[in-house]
C-alpha cells in the first residue's frame, strides 16, 4: 500500500493517493518514491490546476484576433466581431484537428524524405529493409515495378508521396486504397481532400478572423483535413517505415519499468519518430558498446522505449517498453536512467526538472523540439549509426554519476507479444500460399468473433490511468471481441498481462478463446504505435475486401475508442475513423459543450453524413455496452445475428484439404 502523495492542496480539495491515481504496482511504487524524494510529477501539478477554465472546456474562448479575447455567455452571446458560440467552438475544433493532423503527416514527411535519399543513394547507414513491403507498395499505385531495380522503385514511390504533401487540386492518391464505397461517401460530401499540406494551412485559413463562420462548413473541412491524415500522412508512414525498417511480425518482449536493469547501463527514448531509434536498437547491440558497458562497471547496457518511440522499436526488434506517455517522469525517478532521449511528439518539458534530482541526462535530437534543461544533440542521418553510437557512450560515461541510494527499480513487468501489421495477420491467418482474412470473416459470420474494436490514445491525468483502457478491455474479450490497439492503450494492456496468447484462455469468451488457440494469436493485437492507426483501418478495409460482411467500412461490425485521450492528434484520429464510416466511443468529450448544434453535428448528424458518429461515455462498462449494441445492430443489419455450426479450421485441418 502506498503512502497518500498530500493531505490536501492549498485549496482545501483531498489529494489522490498514489493507487488512485495510476493502476500498475510500478507506477504507484515510482509515485510513493517521487514524494520521498520531492519530485513534482504531472500527476501532483494536476492537483494546482483544479480550477481548470471552463471557457476553455467549453470551446467558448476565442484569442483569434486582438479585439478579444472573447468569452461566450448567456449575457455576452457574441464576441466582439460578432462570432457566435457556434462559430468559436467550430473554429477552434477545426484548429485541433489541423494541428494534429499536421503532428502526424509531418512524422510521415520526415520518413518520405528519408526513403527519397536511401533510393538516391544517399542514405548514409539507413537501407531499404524490406523489398517485398516496397514492391507492395507501388502496385498499390500502379508503379512499375518489375524488372526495375528497387531504388529505382523505391525513388518513384517516394515522389509519389512527395506530391501527397504538396498537391494542390487533385485528390490524394492514398484515397484509393479505401473502399470503392467509402470514396463515393467522400466525393458526395465534398471532403476529398488534396494535399495534406494545404489541407492544413486551409483550416488555418478558415478559422483567421473573418473568414468561415458556418459551424457546419468548418466542421466538414474538420473531417476533411484528418482524412489526409488519416488516409493520406499516416498511412504513407506506415508504408514508409515498413519499407525502411521492415514489416512488423510478432516478437516476444516485456512491458514496465520493471524492463529496467538495476546494474545495467538504462537508456530510454521517447518520442515519436522511428529514424533515431532504428539506429539506437541496432547499436545498442554493437559488440563494442556492450564491452564499453561491462568496462564502466556495468552488468550490461538496457535500451527500452517510453511511448510510441517505444512502439516502434518493439514491434520490429522486440526491445522492451518502459511504460506509456504518463510514466514518462516516473522512468526517471527509478534513479537507475542513465540518459533519456527525445526526438518530438508527447515529450513533458517538465523532464530535465525532474531529472536534477538525479544523475540522468536529457537529450533533445530534433531541431524542432528543443527543451530548456536538456542537452541538444542534433541527429545526423547521413552520420545516423555513429551518431546513435555516440550517444549511447555518452550514457556510459554517466554510469558512473549514479546515487545507488537513490536506485530504486521497481520488479513489475509484464511479458507481451507484439508486432501485429495486417501482413502478419493474413499470414498467420492463411500461411505463405493462402495468406487472406477469410478465416477472420468467417469467425465474425459464424459469430465466435462479435466483431472487431480498436482501441486507441494517451493517457490523461485526469483519469487513473490505464483504468478505463483495461476495464474495457476485459469486457470486450469476455464478449467475444477481437482488440486491435496501437500506442499507449497498447502498452497499458501490455502491463496488464493482456498481449499473450495465454491471455486468451482466462479472459475471452468460448468462441473466440476457440479462435484464438486455433490461431495462436493474443486476444489483443498490438498492432504499432498511434501512427500506425491507419493500419486499423487498412485490416478493417481487408475484411470488406475479403467479402461477406458488406462492402463499406460503415457496414462491418468495428468499432473504435479513444479511452483515455489528451491529444489534438486524438482529435484528427478519431474525425478520420467517423469520416470512414466507423463509430467512436470518446472516455471523455471534446471541449465542444459550449455548442448545442456542434456537439449535434458530433455526435449525430454525421451518422447520416458518413454511417457513423461519435459517443461519449465516461464509464467504461457503459462504453463497452453501447459497442456492443453498435456491434450487434450492426451484425443484425447483416444478418449474421443468430448461431451457425461451423466447423473452425487450423492450420493442420486446411492443409489435409489439399486444396
Amino acid at each position: 500500500m502506498s503512502e497518500t502523495i498530500t493531505t490536501m492542496s492549498k485549496d482545501n480539495v483531498r489529494v489522490l493517493k498514489a493507487e488512485e491515481r495510476v493502476s500498475d504496482a510500478a507506477s504507484v511504487a515510482m509515485l510513493t518514491k517521487a514524494l520521498v524524494d520531492g519530485v513534482d510529477t504531472c500527476f501532483a501539478r494536476l492537483d494546482t490546476q483544479r480550477s481548470q477554465c471552463t471557457f476553455g472546456k467549453n470551446g467558448v474562448c476565442c484569442r483569434l484576433c486582438y479585439m478579444g479575447p472573447c468569452r461566450i455567455t448567456a449575457k455576452a452571446p457574441r464576441g466582439v466581431c460578432g462570432a457566435d458560440a457556434d462559430t468559436i467552438v467550430a473554429r477552434n475544433y477545426v484548429r485541433e484537428a489541423a494541428s494534429g493532423t499536421a503532428a502526424h503527416s509531418d512524422h510521415s514527411r520526415h520518413l518520405v524524405l528519408l526513403l527519397k535519399k536511401v533510393a538516391a543513394g544517399r542514405g548514409g547507414s539507413y537501407k531499404i529493409a524490406d523489398e517485398p513491403a516496397l514492391r507492395r507498395a507501388a502496385r498499390l499505385y500502379g508503379i512499375e515495378e518489375n524488372g526495375r531495380t528497387r531504388e529505382a522503385v523505391a525513388l518513384d514511390l517516394a515522389n509519389l508521396f512527395i506530391t501527397e504533401f504538396n498537391g494542390q487540386e487533385d485528390p490524394l492518391r492514398t484515397l484509393k486504397l479505401a473502399p470503392v464505397k467509402r470514396q463515393g461517401v467522400w466525393h458526395n460530401r465534398g471532403i476529398l481532400p488534396s494535399g495534406i499540406d494545404r489541407m492544413v494551412v486551409e483550416s488555418l485559413h478558415r478559422t483567421h478572423m473573418g473568414v468561415d463562420h458556418d459551424y457546419r462548413n468548418l466542421l466538414l473541412h474538420a473531417f476533411r483535413t484528418s482524412l489526409a491524415d488519416g488516409w493520406g500522412g499516416s498511412r504513407v508512414a506506415s508504408m514508409a517505415s515498413d519499407i525502411l525498417f521492415g514489416t512488423p511480425s510478432p516478437v516476444r518482449s516485456r512491458a514496465n519499468l520493471g524492463v529496467l536493469g538495476e546494474k545495467t547501463v538504462n537508456i530510454i527514448v521517447h518520442g515519436h519518430e522511428p529514424a533515431l531509434s532504428e539506429m539506437l536498437a541496432i547499436a545498442s547491440r554493437d559488440p563494442e558498446i556492450l564491452a564499453a558497458a561491462q568496462a564502466a562497471g556495468a552488468e550490461g547496457l538496457t535500451l527500452a522505449g517510453i511511448c510510441c518511440t517505444a512502439n516502434e522499436i518493439l514491434i520490429r526488434h522486440g526491445i522492451p517498453v518502459a511504460g506509456n506517455f504518463l510514466q514518462q517522469e516516473l522512468a526517471i525517478i527509478t534513479g537507475a536512467v542513465e540518459m533519456l532521449i527525445t526526438d518530438v511528439q508527447c515529450v513533458m518539458p517538465s523532464l530535465p526538472e525532474v531529472a536534477k534530482a538525479y544523475h540522468t541526462e536529457v537529450i533533445s535530437t530534433s531541431d524542432i523540439a528543443k527543451t530548456i534543461g536538456a542537452a541538444h544533440v542534433p541527429f545526423d542521418e547521413t552520420r545516423a549509426l555513429e551518431n546513435a553510437k555516440a550517444l549511447i557512450r555518452r550514457a556510459i560515461a554517466n554510469f558512473k554519476n549514479r546515487d545507488p541510494g537513490k536506485v530504486a527499480v521497481p520488479k513489475a513487468s509484464q511479458p507481451l507479444v507484439a508486432g501485429f501489421s495486417v501482413a502478419a495477420i493474413k499470414y498467420m491467418l492463411g500461411g505463405t500460399f493462402r495468406a487472406s482474412f477469410r478465416p477472420l470473416n468467417d469467425a465474425i459470420i459464424q459469430g465466435r468473433i462479435k466483431g472487431i474494436v480498436g482501441v486507441v490514445g494517451c493517457n490523461n491525468p485526469r483519469i487513473k490511468t490505464d483504468s478505463y483502457v483495461n476495464a474495457l478491455t476485459r469486457e470486450l474479450i469476455k464478449h467475444e471481441v477481437i482488440v486491435l490497439k496501437t500506442g499507449c492503450a497498447a502498452i497499458a494492456s501490455a502491463k496488464a498481462g493482456m498481449l499473450t496468447p495465454e491471455a486468451a484462455l482466462a479472459l475471452a469468451g468460448p468462441g473466440f478463446r476457440e479462435v484464438c488457440e486455433a490461431v495462436g494469436i493474443p486476444p489483443v493485437l498490438h498492432m504499432g504505435s498511434c501512427v500506425d492507426n491507419s493500419r486499423l483501418l487498412e485490416a478493417a478495409t481487408e475484411v470488406v475486401l475479403e467479402g461477406g460482411l458488406g462492402d463499406d467500412l460503415s457496414e462491418v461490425p468495428v468499432v473504435g475508442v479513444a479511452p483515455e485521450w489528451m491529444s489534438e492528434k486524438a482529435i484528427a484520429i478519431g474525425c478520420y475513423f467517423v469520416a470512414s464510416g466507423v463509430d467512436v466511443i470518446l472516455g471523455h468529450p471534446f471541449h465542444i459543450g459550449g455548442s448545442e448544434n456542434v456537439t449535434r453535428f458530433l455526435n449525430e448528424e454525421t451518422r447520416d453524413l458518413f454511417g457513423a458518429s461519435f459517443h461519449v461515455h465516461t464509464d467504461p462498462l457503459e462504453a463497452a455496452a453501447a459497442i456492443m449494441d453498435i456491434i450487434n445492430r450492426r451484425r443484425e443489419r447483416l444478418g449474421i445475428n443468430r448461431k451457425a455450426e461451423r466447423k473452425l479450421y487450423d492450420m493442420k485441418d486446411r492443409r489435409a484439404l489439399n486444396v
